[in-house]
């Protein structure tokens, strides 16, 4: 049930009152280049994916890390590419440069811009979706408020400042990582069904 329109903003205690919940379906970790050329092949047949990168927290001033982890979101599985180890493949920078593969989220830009430091590519086809939450007359624009909003229940942060870089992601991780790409989509398509999505702006 989605507490939208009625509700355009919600504190961080309301949402704390909801239920947690967390993507329950196949998750697919790629940690070679193969790997992720076999995922990205799959991820190109999609239309639309739920979008978001990881990058190991920095602790100290003038520290910078590149991003470790680039999750997307299909309709039945969710990859996790961590970009460190497999790189982005060919097929995963087509995927990227594709103006008619959707790649939906939230605070994309800067995710985008240091995925291009890593390889440089040409994005397209990527959709804010805090733009299109702020032009509804949504006041919380953040990830964990939209899917309060939206699908009223909570999501889990408590790994959000982890080790994004080490080699082997524990289970709780690779749940966090792909509960925010997975959002990514779901709401992009509650967005649509709401009206709030204007095809000819894509």
């Amino acid at each position: 049930m989605s507490l939208f329109p009625e509700k355009k903003s919600i504190s961080k205690a309301e949402i704390n009152e909801l239920p947690i919940q967390a993507y329950e379906d196949d998750i697919v970790c790629c940690s070679t280049p193969d790997e992720a050329e076999e995922a990205a092949q799959k991820l190109l047949k999609e239309t639309l994916l739920g979008f978001d990168t990881e990058t190991r927290p920095t602790f100290k001033k003038g520290e910078h890390y590149p991003p470790a982890l680039l999750q997307l979101a299909g309709e039945n599985y969710v990859f996790l590419f961590q970009i460190q180890q497999c790189t982005l493949t060919p097929s995963l920078i087509e995927l990227l440069s594709r103006s008619d593969i959707l790649k939906a989220g939230v605070a994309l830009d800067r995710d985008v811009d240091e995925l291009k430091q890593v390889t440089p590519f040409q994005p397209a086809g990527f959709v804010e979706l805090a733009d299109l939450a702020k032009e509804a007359g949504i006041k919380n624009l953040g990830l964990r408020a939209l899917a309060a909003l939206f699908f009223n229940f909570r999501i889990s942060k408590k790994e959000q400042v982890s080790n994004w870089a080490k080699l082997e992601l524990s289970d709780s991780q690779k749940q966090y990582a792909a509960t925010d790409a997975w959002l990514g989509r779901r709401l992009y398509q509650a967005f649509k069904e709401k009206g709030l999505i204007d095809p000819s702006a894509l």
